[in-house]
Order: structure tokens, then C-alpha cells, then sequence
């Protein structure tokens, strides 16, 4: 059974009506980015880091996973699927997918500020003083900027593993994920999936300028017919 590696970003989940969070302008939802998304940020005001996430959380529990979600999950019916996602959502679990790495991890999760190993499922809002049993407060499960990604590594040796891998609604320009798909092998089949894609069709890279929804399901049918 052939191995495909799926790498997803902003542009999947925004068909479900999740906000890309970044604008034009470089803001977060009207937040400087350092504000909300890095310990820093967290240190000098963490009311506003944790109504940020507080206010996406409700956002992710009101919407549905799309028909990109759910072709990525009928891939497993031929083929080992592996879903390497950039996005904090729990979108690809929702619909059906049986093996998803958060690269920035997941915001129906918290976890301490005193034990990074210490991981909760968290629903509802996470307020001030809602504390670990350590006694220390609750940080969303999140990875700022400036802070180390601990699933790089065993994101990277599953592209190692792939036999085709799918790049689905991510421009891959931002660093340390863009790297991912140079550690795939010689023999391996990329499909870049995006209406606007910034980089060029080569012998083993086949770009399908459509949205996710609508290309997904195509190359999705083509994968299982062959």
C-alpha cells in the first residue's frame, strides 16, 4: 500500500468559514501578531492572549468540516495517509481522518504553563486562574512565534515515507514548514493544490490551480481509481 503525505493550510479550512487569522496588513484580527501569538505577549497581557483564543475556539465550534476534509479521509480506503496540518483546528478529525500532526498545535486544547507535557481538552472559555495541578495557569496549546515546533521532526520523517504528497491551501513560503517537502524522496509525486500557487510546475510536481474543495475531491477520485 502506497504512502500519501498530505500537508494542509489556512486556504483548507477557510472554505468552512474558519478566518485565516492574518490580514493583508499583517493583523491578527486587528491584533499585532506578538500580541496574541508569542510568550511575550502572553507575559504582558494574558487576558487578551486568552480572549483571542477564547473567541476562535467558539468560532471552531460552530462550523463543519468541508468536502476537502472529507476527500482527504476517503483516501484511506487504497492508501497509508499521514495529514501533516499547519492549521489549529480539529477539522481533519472531525471528518473522519485517523492520523493528523498539528505542526502548531491544537486549539481545543490547553496546556500548563509549568509542564509543556501537560495537555487538557478544552471546550469552553480559559480564563484567568483556571490553573494545572501544579497551581500554574493555562495556556492555550498553541506554538507562538519564537517557540520551538516539537512535531517538526516526525513531520519530516513522514514526508520521508511518501510516495505522493499533496500540498492543499498553503503557500509553503513560511519557514519551518515550507522545508517539510524537501525531505521528500526522488520518486515521490507532489500535487500543490491552490487557486493562487506561488510556485512552478516541475516533473514531479503537478500544480491544480482550484480551490480545496473542488480540487481535492477531483485529484481525491483520480488517487482511487488508478
Amino acid at each position: 500500500m502506497k504512502n500519501i503525505v498530505v500537508l494542509t493550510g489556512a486556504g483548507i479550512s477557510a472554505e468552512s468559514g474558519i478566518k485565516t487569522f492574518r490580514d493583508d496588513n499583517g493583523l491578527w484580527e486587528g491584533h499585532d501578531v506578538m500580541k496574541v501569538a508569542s510568550p511575550k505577549g502572553f507575559e504582558e497581557n494574558p487576558a487578551l492572549v486568552l480572549d483571542f483564543y477564547n473567541k476562535r475556539r467558539k468560532q471552531l465550534l460552530e462550523v463543519e468540516p468541508n468536502a476537502a476534509h472529507y476527500a482527504l479521509k476517503d483516501l484511506e480506503k487504497k492508501y497509508n495517509v499521514s495529514i501533516i496540518t499547519q492549521n489549529v483546528d480539529d477539522l481533519h478529525e472531525r471528518a473522519g481522518s485517523s492520523n493528523v500532526i498539528h505542526l502548531h498545535g491544537e486549539l481545543l486544547k490547553v496546556r500548563s504553563s509549568f509542564d509543556k507535557d501537560l495537555v487538557l481538552n478544552w471546550k469552553k472559555d480559559l480564563n484567568l486562574g483556571d490553573f494545572c495541578e501544579f497551581n500554574s495557569q493555562l495556556r492555550p496549546h498553541i506554538v507562538w512565534f519564537g517557540e520551538e515546533v516539537p512535531l517538526l521532526e516526525t513531520a519530516a520523517l513522514e514526508v520521508q515515507q511518501a510516495d505522493i504528497l499533496l500540498i492543499i491551501g498553503t503557500s509553503m513560503q513560511v519557514y519551518p514548514a515550507a522545508g517539510l517537502k524537501d525531505f521528500a524522496p526522488s520518486h515521490c509525486q507532489m500535487y500543490f493544490i491552490d487557486p493562487q500557487p506561488a510556485i512552478r510546475e516541475s516533473q514531479n510536481l503537478r500544480i491544480i490551480k482550484e480551490n480545496a474543495s473542488t480540487g481535492v475531491k477531483k485529484l481525491v477520485e483520480s488517487l482511487l481509481q488508478n
